[in-house]
Parts: structure tokens; C-alpha cells; sequence
């Protein structure tokens, strides 16, 4: 299964390199807020939805198991505290009345991007946080099926990526952070997200090709 070498511990493999980590039997990718609503607000969505392409059918191909996560903001009615603050920085304005939804349950920004349409084996997770593990049923479903490490890609690096991945490594996978498939709303933001998770040891960071070329060596999982 594993590489020659790989570190063992405690009865435990310990992933030191992306070879250790994207094993495919034991492998999620997760496609973060990948939403024509979301895309529109960045300058390089052309280049990030080429690469979250490249990356979803390397993955296919070995049936890493895959799931795209959207985001929506609630009804006014219904936008607590830290949402309506969240809405007054956002959108600039001073009084939370003056706020609006972004991007509503359903409307057309809501919607994957037209390129990325979910195969009926890979599922569709709808959240109203920014980790993608806070109030979904996504770390019950990753833990269910034995996976230990799992690629993420998607929009924005700096708001919902760099909270996902620090939520998880608490809770003990190891995130990969496809940096080039990774779009940003502020690129010096998205920088600093980047050097703090390599650092702290929170993830790994990677390149599309460099996961492709290792997606493409290793066997297909052992799934439907």
C-alpha cells in the first residue's frame, strides 16, 4: 500500500511526504465553494477552475472519494450576530439593516460552476460556516469511510480554506492544500495563510500537477 520507509509508530503510519498521504483507498477531495457567486469575486477564477478540473479527474480516476462543498448566507430574518457583523465589513456598510444575503440558497451564485457537475458517487455538502466541518455532516462521513488525508482545493484560501484545514488537523486528518487550484480575494492574505499552515505543520501544500503525477502511480481504490 505504502511506500518502503514510511514512518511507523504506536502501530501507526505517519505521513511524511504527499507519496505517504494520497494514498487513494484512504484519500477524500474536498472542492470548496467552487460557485459561479463565489468565482465571480476572484481575478484568476479561469486559471483556479482549470486546475480544480485537472485535480477532479485525477481523482476520478483513481475513485478518490469526492465531495463539493457549497456556501449560502441566510435570510436576513434569520443572520445572527456574527453574521450581520460579518455582512457590515463585507459589504461596507454601518448599520446592519443595510445588509443583504450575498448569495441565497438557490439563487443562480449559488450553483457550482457549470464545469464541475457531481458524478451520482460523490456527494454535495451545503454549509453556512466557513469551516467546512462546523455544522455539517462532513467529518462523520470522512471518518465512516477510513479516510486519513484528503486534498482540498477551491475558493477562498484566506476566508474558508485556512479555517477548514485548521478545524481538521484538530481533529486529526491530514489536509493537502492545493495551493494552485486555491483562488483568493486578497492574494497577500492568501500568502500568509499558506506560510502559517506549512508552519505550524497544519497541512502539506502542493501543486496540481505534483498531486496529478502522484495521483496517476498509485493504484484505483477499491470502491464502486
Amino acid at each position: 500500500m505504502y511506500r518502503v520507509g514510511m514512518d511507523r509508530f504506536n502501530g501507526l503510519d505517519v505521513p511524511e511526504s504527499l507519496d505517504d498521504a494520497l494514498h487513494p483507498q484512504t484519500l477524500a477531495l474536498l472542492v470548496y465553494d467552487m460557485q459561479v457567486g463565489v468565482l465571480g469575486q476572484i481575478s484568476n477564477a479561469d486559471v483556479v477552475l482549470a486546475n480544480v478540473v485537472s485535480l477532479l479527474g485525477a481523482a476520478r480516476e483513481r475513485r478518490v472519494r469526492t465531495i463539493f462543498l457549497r456556501h449560502f448566507f441566510m435570510p436576513t430574518r434569520l443572520a445572527g450576530t456574527y453574521a450581520l457583523r460579518q455582512a457590515k465589513i463585507w459589504q461596507h456598510h454601518s448599520r446592519a439593516a443595510d445588509t443583504r444575503p450575498l448569495i441565497p440558497y438557490g439563487s443562480p451564485g449559488f450553483q457550482l460552476a457549470p464545469e464541475l457537475v457531481p458524478q451520482d458517487n460523490e456527494a454535495v455538502i451545503d454549509k453556512v460556516t466557513m469551516s467546512a466541518f462546523e455544522g455539517t455532516p462532513l467529518d462523520i462521513v470522512l471518518r465512516d469511510c477510513g479516510v486519513r488525508a484528503y486534498l482540498i482545493a477551491g475558493v477562498a484560501l484566506e476566508v474558508g480554506i485556512d479555517p477548514t484545514v485548521r478545524h481538521s488537523a484538530d481533529l486529526g486528518y491530514v489536509p493537502v492544500v492545493v495551493r494552485d487550484a486555491c483562488g483568493a480575494g486578497n492574494a497577500e492574505a492568501a500568502q500568509r495563510s499558506l506560510r502559517s499552515l506549512e508552519f505550524a505543520g497544519d497541512a502539506m501544500i502542493a501543486d496540481t500537477a505534483e498531486v496529478c503525477t502522484i495521483l496517476a502511480r498509485l493504484p484505483v481504490a477499491d470502491l464502486p
